[in-house]
């Protein structure tokens, strides 16, 4: 079954929240209990302190001796043993706690309460209480305790330093489990409300969060059912609302590339059914006799013609594929630009004296440029071929060939009729062609200027176009200059 990412994220939030609690809750318990024995430590040391004092108060002397001798010393010293007993009493029953007064060997001589009068300490624990000064524990004491409890002893000393004896206190160890089970009932509870307050908030956050991921997703599924105009709202400006903002650019542009090739597979079977029309038409009208023989060799050079136009309409679409394939390779090399435009003048010249067309501007000066030959000679072909076939009858092409900041502008501009202004955005569009601008010329396929763009794009240029209608229409690119090309300013002056 598939998750949606509010069910995994819910439930990643879910374990992070049950582990972080545990961990938390073992370090409560932890430092409860460390807090605890603390205390219960410090409040031992505290008793029997208080019951040395007592003892202290009694008597000047060591108040303990061997066992068989206790009350005889006692006496002997001038002690008042049911001073100490009543003292010791007091003491123990003030702190809560029970206390053990043994002689130097571990016999208990005295005790609150009184059940463990008698009993042995053990010498190990005798010795490591006098070792180390003092003694802390949680234990029976060897045995001597029925349950576990907190312990702590001191040995008592003499003015001069001699061992007289040790006095243990003990607390029973039940009260921390009562105070852990409190602790950890109202930690349960806590951790309880906290993980449900934290569910609904992580319930009502990751739907907040994943409403746009949603809403990209039906839209991207519109995109898969050919509903290309389908957007997605963008709230605030996190990452989300970035993705939003990015799919919906990516929305328009894959819309744009829908009519895109909806219009250029429009057009490209007008470009191809009007001149197989046209051929079709003149064959068979030579086939059933419409056309009479004399007159067929006219006819069949316009057919020759549309044979050509289809050549022509079907290299520019398989150069096209390969340029924006990225099939062709750029063979970037350092010559004169003025080679290409010279070359393209030449084989131009019936033509420019068929239309009485004048060329100014065309006064070749070594210009270098780093691009493909091949490439920039199609460009200006293009180019010079356009111009040719929207310039007025008489009228002028203009060249003009300019170098500045490493890079060469060229310029291909002719007199005629221009093109209007809110066509200027689209003329390097494929198929594109503006018949109120450029007269009644019809030859062309409309690809021309779009592989010109693809052209100089590849050579690392950029082209444009500057118009005014009625006046005149001038195409502009630039080329890389090779670092070591001298700069030359200005237009070239005309001939």
């Amino acid at each position: 079954m598939r998750k949606s990412i509010t069910t995994r994220y819910f439930y990643s939030t879910a374990v992070l929240l049950i582990c972080s609690i545990a961990v938390m809750g073992f370090i409560q318990m932890y430092l409860a209990m460390g807090y605890f024995r603390e205390e219960n430590g410090t409040a031992l040391i505290q008793t029997i302190d208080n019951a040395i004092l007592a003892m202290q108060e009694a008597a000047d002397d060591g108040i303990v001796e061997k066992r068989a001798e206790a009350a005889e010393a006692a006496e002997a010293a001038g002690l008042d043993v049911e001073d100490i007993k009543r003292g010791i009493t007091l003491t123990a029953r003030a702190a809560g706690k029970s206390i053990l007064v043994t002689d130097a060997y571990g016999s208990v001589v005295l005790s609150i309460p009184s059940e463990y009068q008698g009993m042995e300490v053990s010498v190990k624990t005798c010795n490591a209480t006098y070792s180390r000064g003092i003694y802390d524990e949680m234990g029976t004491l060897g045995g001597i305790f029925s349950s576990r409890y907190y312990i702590a002893g001191k040995p008592i000393l003499d003015e001069k330093g001699m061992l007289q004896g040790f006095v243990f206190a003990g607390a029973n160890a039940d009260s921390l489990t009562e105070y852990l089970a409190n602790l950890f009932s109202t930690f349960i509870l806590s951790a309880g409300l906290m993980l449900m307050v934290s569910s609904v908030l992580s319930i009502v956050l990751t739907n907040r969060m994943t409403t746009p991921l949603r809403r990209i997703s039906d839209a991207a599924k519109k995109f898969g059912g050919g509903d290309f105009s389908a957007r997605v709202p963008v709230e605030g400006d996190d990452e989300l609302a970035q993705l939003a903002e990015t799919f919906n650019t990516m929305a328009g542009s894959l819309e744009k590339i829908d009519q895109s090739r909806r219009s250029f597979m429009g057009n490209i079977a007008h470009e191809l059914r009007t001149p197989m029309t046209t051929i079709k038409g003149f064959i068979d009208g030579m086939l059933d006799g419409t056309i009479p023989p004399e007159n067929q060799n006219h006819y069949l050079g316009i057919v020759s013609q549309e044979v050509g136009r289809l050549t022509r309409l079907i290299k520019n679409m398989l150069d096209i594929t390969k340029l924006e394939a990225g099939e062709y390779k750029v063979n970037a090399t350092t010559y004169d630009i003025w080679e290409s435009i010279t070359s393209v003048v030449f084989g131009a010249e019936q033509r420019l004296e068929a239309n009485n067309i004048q060329i100014s501007g065309f006064a070749p000066t070594k210009t270098l440029v780093l691009a493909d030959q091949d490439l920039v000679y199609q460009v200006i072909y293009n180019l010079v071929d356009n111009a040719i076939k929207f310039c007025n009858v008489g009228g002028e092409i203009r060249f003009s060939v300019t170098q500045s900041k490493g890079a060469v502008t060229v310029g291909v501009r002719n007199t005629g009729a221009g093109i209007a202004p809110e066509a200027l955005p689209y003329v390097f569009d494929r198929f594109y062609k503006e018949d109120k601008s450029r007269g009644l010329n019809t030859t062309g396929s409309g690809l021309g200027l779009h592989i010109c763009k693809v052209l100089i794009n590849l050579s690392g240029g950029k082209i444009w176009v500057d118009s005014k209608e009625g006046e005149y229409c001038e195409f502009l690119f630039t080329l890389p200059a090779p670092p070591s090309s001298p700069i030359k300013g200005g237009k070239l002056k005309d001939q």
